[in-house]
């Protein structure tokens, strides 16, 4: 399953770029990176079969064992992507929300965009390894 980030504005060479590329590389599972002007424009569509996951402070807040097991679900399902959207400053509309399989917070604070991709990367890292069963997740 391809885990596709999209996210709003540019990135371009930053502290923040270096950790979100640091992350991606790490992960066995196939990404994609699409970075969208910060107003205007659209993401490629969704192929049949995926499912779409808005980051949202109003979302669910899930643990990294949770998120695991629903990309495992998803995945085990025959879902061909999990397209994880990242909004602009203003969050994302509540067309987007409402069409969302998953609104997922993390937590109440809000984040400067660039920094929510690069904790998103890290979560995608994690959430594969411990799928992956491998000893960079440690139970707490």
């Amino acid at each position: 399953m391809l885990l596709h980030i999209v996210a709003r504005g540019k990135i371009g060479r930053s502290p923040e770029a270096d950790l979100v590329q640091r992350y991606l590389k790490r992960i066995a599972w196939p990404t994609k990176v699409t970075e969208l002007a910060d107003a205007g424009g659209n993401a490629p569509p969704l192929p049949l079969n995926g499912v779409t996951i808005v980051l949202d402070e109003r979302g669910e807040a899930l643990s990294s064992t949770e998120l695991a097991k629903m990309l495992e679900r998803w995945r085990d399902c025959g879902k061909r992507e999990a397209r994880f959207l990242i909004g602009a400053a203003d969050g994302h509309d509540e067309v987007q929300r409402s069409a969302a399989d998953l609104l997922l917070s993390f937590g109440p604070a809000t984040w400067p965009h660039l920094l929510a991709r690069a904790m998103l990367a890290e979560q995608l890292f994690r959430a594969t390894s411990i799928l992956a069963h491998h000893p960079y997740h440690r139970e707490g």
